[in-house]
């Protein structure tokens, strides 16, 4: 015997959205909220096709919704401003920060009379290692050096001098 299966189809009603006074505050309110997007038509009462189709055919309800977020913003930038006119100092950093397109400096100077070089200092460290005394070591056992100490050493003879001393040696 052979079964055949038949797939219930699902009632589809296109549902005729227009932009009504209604619908218009539900979707202020939603933006007013914060919400985007799909979640926005949902809240609204509206399904994610139907509100992006709303909007191609009647601009008012993008209107309405550029509307909910500026008055959100409003409201928000309002309770920093009060706060930070009040004395709050974190919130008069943020207000600086995000309104006023502050930035604290972050710079750090250095100063110096006396570039140091690298190569220099390599060249110097060679040098070093090049100068050490010989030990007799036994053949099995190669010779270490300690090329750090030497680095180091160079390192050091390359730092400036005080600034007295510099001005004693240019006399």
């Amino acid at each position: 015997m052979i079964r055949v299966m038949t797939f219930k189809s699902l009632p589809l009603t296109v549902r005729e959205v227009k932009a009504t006074e209604a619908l218009l505050e539900r979707l202020y309110a939603s933006a007013k909220l914060g919400l985007k997007g799909d979640a926005l038509a949902l809240n609204a009462g509206l399904l994610p096709v139907e509100f992006r189709r709303l909007c191609q055919m009647d601009p008012i309800a993008e209107f309405a919704v550029a509307k909910g977020h500026a008055d959100a913003e409003a409201a928000m930038a309002t309770v920093v401003r009060d706060a930070a006119l009040a004395g709050d100092a974190k919130m008069a950093m943020e207000y600086l920060r995000h309104r006023a397109d502050w930035q604290a400096t972050q710079k750090v100077e250095v100063t110096g009379s006396q570039a140091i070089s690298i190569t220099l200092a390599l060249e110097q460290a060679t040098a070093r290692v090049n100068q050490t005394d010989v030990i007799d070591v036994e053949p099995s056992q190669p010779k270490q050096i300690d090329v750090s100490h030497a680095l180091q050493q160079a390192l050091q003879s390359t730092k400036p001098a005080h600034a007295n001393d510099q001005v004693s040696a240019r006399r």
